[in-house]
């Protein structure tokens, strides 16, 4: 079965591809035998092959149709943190930002105040300032979570163009 802090490896895997158990625990803030068996995982869950290169077509139908059902987003109380879903990269250059406070994911160094949003593991504030294209794909999940229809098909939208699957009208 497959935890949040997979997902997390996935991800980024998906925009750097893997090296070793020691860069990716460093980079994601976690430790290497937690990535040890997320990519143990990975692999039985067949979203990534044995060299560990993930099988894209796999993901895509996770992320899009799994993710937002398994995964929910949770909110919680106005806080400080960094933005998320549509008020990050790259949705907020394509949505508007209302006057409802933004989605944020808690944390003390966080630039904004907003409405929580309980990241996918507890790291993922760590992993988004050390890699801003890893930022980008985890605040586009996290639209797929906890976004508005509208918000949800432009970051499936995204994800399909990152993930370099043609677009079906």
């Amino acid at each position: 079965m497959l935890k949040p802090q997979d997902l997390l490896i996935l991800l980024k895997l998906l925009q750097s591809g893997y090296t070793s158990h020691a860069q990716l625990s460093g980079s994601l803030g976690m430790s290497s035998s937690e990535v040890h068996a997320g990519l143990k995982r990975l692999k039985q869950s067949r979203l990534v092959k044995s060299d560990v290169s993930p099988i894209r077509s796999a993901v895509r139908e996770v992320l899009r149709y799994g993710v937002p059902y398994f995964l929910p987003a949770v909110r919680g109380e106005l806080t400080r943190g960094m933005p998320t879903a549509y008020a990050a990269p790259p949705l907020n250059a394509h949505i508007a930002q209302g006057s409802d406070p933004p989605p944020i994911w808690p944390d003390p160094e966080g630039p904004v105040r907003g409405q929580a949003l309980a990241p996918l593991y507890r790291s993922v504030p760590f992993a988004a300032r050390q890699d801003p294209a890893l930022y980008e794909w985890l605040a586009l999940v996290d639209a797929l979570r906890s976004g508005s229809t509208r918000e949800r098909q432009l970051a499936g939208k995204l994800l399909d163009e990152r993930l370099q699957i043609p677009v079906v009208s």
